[in-house]
Order: C-alpha cells, then structure tokens, then sequence
C-alpha cells in the first residue's frame, strides 16, 4: 500500500529563513512554518517537502548547539516533510546516517502512510554477507511515510483534569480497539476507536465497577514489525512505539488528534482520568539490523543505549532489540517534552511507564527530571519496576510520587487461591498493602497497584481454565509466554459443561476479585475480568487483534452473575471509604487476623501450612469489615473467636446466601458491623 500524495500546495518562495532551535519538531504560527531537529552527530540535514508525488529538498543551513532549524514563510497545516540527514555510515563507531532513507520527524503530530518495511527502509543491504556494514542507497521516499503538519488548535470547553487521589482511585487497564469492537451498543461507526471508549454506554459500565480511571495500552504511533506481517498478526498490543508525539490513527476514523481529546474530555466529564502506558524504553527500530526510520538515521549514538565496546550493537534492557538512550539531555529532553505534551495538550492525567528501569540504569537523570518538573510531578507515576537486564528488578525501589506494579501481589493471590500451602503470611501482607515492599519513608501502601491480572498473561478466566499455555496462534510454536503462571483448570483443560467444575471456577474469579477490591493499596482491574473475558489460554496475545484479543459482550448467565458481584464489589468499596485508600499502615490494633479454629492467629500459626482459611477484622471509626478467605480444596467451618462471634451482617459471599460461617472450597464470605 502506498501513501496518498499530499495535497497542500508548497509556498511559491522556498526559501528557508534562519528560524529557531525551539520549539522541536514543526511549528505553525500562522504564518509560515518552523522546522527544528536535534541531530549531535549529522554532517547535514535536508528538509524534504511533498506536494502530488513530487519531492523538494531544502538544506537545513542554521545548526545551533546540535540543533538543525529552519523557517518556511508561507507554509501551513497539512504540509508534508520528512528528513534525510547526512553523515558518516560507519556502523563500528555507531554512526547509521543514510541520506537515501526518508526519515521521520520524532517531534511529529501526525503523518500520512502507513511503515510498509520494505528491504529500502534497512540502511544496509539485507543478505549481504558483512550484513549491516555495507549502506543501501535504494530511495525509500516513494513509500514512506510523511510527517504532517498540524494546527493544534482544539475547544477543550473548559475541561479540567479530576485529580481524583490515589485513595480513591480504582485502575481498569484496557485495549483501545479490543474493548468495544464487539459491544452491540456502541454506536457501529465508532467501535474500535478512541469515541466508541468513551461512548455513553462505556461511561456507565466504568461507573458501575467503581471505576476512576482507565489505563490505555500504549496509544503512541505503533510499528508492526516485518516478522509479524509476514505471519499476518500485527503489534496488537502496542509496545513496538516509532513517535511519542502522535496518537495512533489505527484507533481513530478520520482525526486521530481530535478524536483522542474529544474522548479525553468525555471522560473528564464522567470524572474519569486517562492513564498512558507509555513505552519510552525502546522504539520498533529494534536492533542493529532493524529498520532505519527515525532515530537510528538522525543520529544513532545519540537515541540508543550502544555497547560501550562495540558500538555496532545496541545494549538491550528490554528485550525489543534496543533501549533509548536517556543519559543523553537531548534524548532526556524529548522524553520530558512527549510527557509534557500528553498532559498540556492532551489533558491526560498519568503515564504506566513501561519497563520502568530500563529509563533510569546508570544514572537517575530520569527520575530526576520527573521530580522536579513542574507540570508531571502532579499526575499520576507508575512505574513497570523491572526491566531485562541484570539488577532490574526493583519493585519497591522508585521514589516518593511513584507507584509501582507490585507483581508479589499477582503472585500471592494466585497462589492463595489455587490452593498452595502455606500462603497466609503472604496473603496478609498483601491485602494490608505490601509493607515488605512499601514499608519505607515516603511511601506506602498507595504505593503498590495491586493487580491479579494485566494484558500481560492468562485472564482471570484462563487462570482457572488452563494449566497450560495454548499460544501456537502466535506463530512461535508455543514457546512464547510465561510458563509460570500460577493457574489451575480444575481437571479440565480449557471450557468445561461439568457444572460442578464451572461452579468452582466461577466461585475463584469472584472471590479473587473480591480480594482485589477488598486489600489496602490501588486496584487495577483487567478490562474484561468483569465478565470473565477468556483469550483461549493464549497468555502473550500481543500480536492478536482478532477474537483472541476482543471483548465479547455476549453474556452467559454465568457471565452476567460475575458482573453483577463486581457491581456490589464497587459498592463495597466506596462504602468503606477512606478504610481502604490509606496512606499509612494498620496497626495492630486495626486489624485482627483469625484462625478457623476459633482464636487469634499467633506468629506461630504464620510459619504452618496446614490450615489455609483466613479471617482478617479490619476496625473503621464507623463499621467493621470482617473478610474470610478459604483458599483450600476442602469445605470449611469458621470459628470465630467468642469476642467477635456476633453483630455482623453478611454483605457478599462469592458462593450464594449462607447462614454462618461454612464456606466452600474456594469461598469468601464478606460482613459487617457497627463499630462500638
């Protein structure tokens, strides 16, 4: 598929006046346009404009600090112009320039075409024996993609961001496209896109599921990569980002800027903050032998993390090939301008940062600039705390400000509620909000987003129907995807008609997500575990825009019974209030652990494995919450201690109405009662 040639016409006086270093990227005024470019080792730049096929190249005469600039009187909105950059290609020092190759902008708000990866988008000759030392000097202009540019001009109508605290904040992760496709009541025309996300009907879902903000997988401009095309998949879930400045027009129908902010603005309406999960840790230029399309050619030393010995190659955190070089302050700077951007122009309220680590090895520089920065240092930070390489895990580890993914949650629960042993230490931890972790000055339990599932790995409902992996629509054989996944089918792999079988799995997602509502810290919910969503056992689904990926909004009973529990999990949840989004610890004197046996559960207990179900009190100035969790294969008769045995009136259970306290293998029963 070629682009469509532009049809803005050129300024009759090409010309190009000195213009400024500031702002990056092209800038519109009214009238003309001022180009700008950051390139520390380029010998040249040219500036190349399109107008109905034709090509028109301007050199970038005014280069100030590493900064190429240019200003083109008469020039406006709808413009396109890529970049061909001049310079040595000499891959053993780290140098990739190819003026051959069309480049483009990284500052850009828009482009027009679509990244085809053709072998004259690589800047070495693909199958030549030396591989990426010898330059290809095929033109790639007539296929690729132009930047455009654009008049940022929108009516935000006085919109302002919700600052809903962290306290109160409730995270549903979702799929731009994946989320509403198949919704019979959004509106046909804008399923799949950033209007059918925040269509009416969404808005009420979220608010039913308590629902404060949605976290969007990664939105930025996204590369397929060749491998996956010749497979026939795509880069469904995104992280594979080649502009930080551009939504993805994959998600909009005609003005990918526009129809992004105008689904901002409806959340914000409905109180509903969005969260980016950004990936600034790598782009889909890949590794060495990836494609030239952007950073690599403007200036290869400069955007990547490079073996310090071998230059030739890319030092990888990340596992992507490639890791973006953040020590660099111009690199740093285009990072903090995206985020800047995203907030200021967009009205987004936070950034998932992932694979957080890989941004801060060798020096904080990154965090630093976070802390310090005026406008991000007030929207939400979370970090992915791990990375790839050698000593990136750091759970725990990120500053006052940040909150972090807290994967020993994840592990725990699943653990728990498989029916492990000697798991009630560590479910208690984790449902008081992971003080192992977070337990340090200046942070705390709203430190941890506490999550049981991401797009990442089995849905809640494939955690309790496949033991096993099932990802051979991947096109790898199954051998992609974690095989840790602390699951359990029950007896039968995949979908069963056993009802006793479907009752169990039914009874372990609610209670699960009970746990998940119910435990001190931030929740986040996987968009689509509300109605036990099921990817076929497939736990790496990232290439998968198809059924596999999709929402299914055509519910069973069973289905539409879990909704329902999720809907009074909500309530629960505001119903306690400031009990459940604290800033500090329970004391001792706050929370009361108790054993099936009738009494407290003492250090001792802690250190069995033979018993499972646990009783936590939680003491509020107005009720008490008291849940019991039975995670074992075996029905069990909780024993209250005689000091607590009466007053409480059951709320919820995740297996039906009971008269006291037999609960089923894995059952929850949740209650409460006036505090004295």
């Amino acid at each position: 598929m070629s682009i469509s040639t532009g049809t803005v016409a050129l300024p009759r006086n090409l010309t190009l006046q000195a213009g400024r270093p500031d702002p990056l990227g092209a800038t519109w005024d009214g009238e003309g346009v001022n180009f700008a470019i950051f390139s520390e080792n380029a010998e040249d730049i040219d500036l190349c404009l399109f107008h109905e096929g034709r090509e028109q190249r301007l050199r970038l005469r005014e280069c100030s600090h590493s900064i190429f600039h240019g200003y083109l009187p008469g020039a406006g909105p709808g413009l396109q112009y890529g970049y061909r950059v001049h310079g040595p290609y000499d891959p053993e020092r780290g140098h990739r320039f190819n003026p051959h190759k069309l480049l483009l902008d990284p500052y850009a708000r828009a482009y027009d075409g679509r990244i085809q990866l053709a072998d004259s988008d690589f800047a070495y000759v693909i199958g030549d024996p030396d591989q990426d030392l010898t330059m290809d000097r095929r033109d790639n202009g007539d296929h690729a993609p132009k930047s455009r540019v654009v008049d940022m001009a929108f009516d935000w109508e006085g919109d302002q961001h919700p600052r809903t605290p962290w306290s109160r904040t409730l995270i549903y992760e979702t799929h731009v496209k994946g989320a509403t496709l198949l919704h019979p009541e959004v509106p046909a025309e804008l399923r799949g896109t950033y209007q059918g996300l925040s269509a009416p009907v969404m808005l009420e879902h979220y608010r039913k599921l308590g629902v404060t903000a949605v976290e969007l997988l990664p939105v930025h401009s996204i590369l397929d990569d060749r491998r996956l095309r010749e497979l026939g998949l795509v880069n469904y879930w995104g992280y594979g980002t080649i502009n930080f400045f551009r939504p993805a027009s994959r998600y909009a129908r005609e003005d990918a800027l526009r129809e992004f902010r105008e689904m901002v603005k409806a959340f914000h309406r409905a109180g509903i903050e969005v969260i980016l999960d950004v990936v600034y840790n790598h782009t889909g230029e890949g590794s060495h032998l990836g494609p030239t399309l952007s950073f690599r050619g403007i200036d290869n030393l400069s955007y990547y993390r490079l073996d310090r010995n071998r230059p030739r190659y890319n030092r990888d955190y990340t596992g992507c090939g490639n890791t973006v070089n953040t020590d660099h302050p111009q690199v740093l700077s285009m990072v903090m301008d995206s985020l800047r951007f995203w907030v200021e122009e967009m009205h987004v309220d936070g950034f998932r940062y992932d694979l957080a680590t890989a941004l801060a090895r060798d020096r904080s520089s990154f965090l630093d600039a976070i802390h310090q920065d005026p406008v991000l240092r007030n929207v939400k930070l979370i970090a992915e705390p791990w990375d790839l390489g050698e000593g990136g895990y750091q759970v725990g580890n990120f500053p006052t400000r940040w909150a972090e993914w807290n994967d020993r949650y994840r592990d725990c629960l699943r653990r728990y509620w498989r029916g492990d042993g000697g798991q009630q230490s560590q479910l208690a931890t984790r449902l008081t909000g992971s003080n192992d972790l977070f337990g340090k000055p200046a942070k705390g339990p709203l430190s941890s987003i506490n999550f049981i599932t991401c797009h990442d790995g089995f849905t809640l409902r494939d955690l309790v129907c496949y033991q096993e992996k099932h990802n051979l629509a991947n096109g790898e054989e199954n051998r992609d995807g974690s095989n840790n996944n602390s699951s359990r089918n029950f007896g039968v792999e995949g979908e069963s008609d056993d009802p006793t079988v479907r009752a169990r799995r039914l009874r372990q997602q609610k209670s699960m997500l009970a746990c998940l509502y119910l435990s001190q810290g931030v929740p986040m919910l996987l968009g689509g575990d509300e109605i036990g969503r099921s990817q076929g056992g497939n736990n790496n689904a990232y290439c998968q825009d198809s059924s596999i990926s999709w929402v299914d909004w055509k519910l069973r009973p069973d289905q539409r019974d879990m909704l329902s529990f999720v809907h009074k999990l909500a309530q629960i949840r505001k119903r306690l209030g400031d009990s459940l989004g604290r800033s500090r610890y329970l004391k001792p004197e706050d929370v009361t652990w108790l054993h099936p046996d009738g009494r407290e559960v003492t250090q001792h207990d802690w250190h069995q494995a033979d018993w499972s179900a646990l009783g936590m009190l939680v003491r509020a100035k107005l009720e008490h919450l008291l849940l019991i969790c039975n995670g074992s294969d075996n029905q069990v008769q909780f024993n209250l201690p005689k000091e607590h045995r009466s007053g409480w009136k059951m709320e919820l259970t995740s297996y039906g109405p009971v008269e006291g306290f037999r609960l089923p293998a894995e059952g929850l029963w949740i209650g409460f009662k006036p505090a004295p």
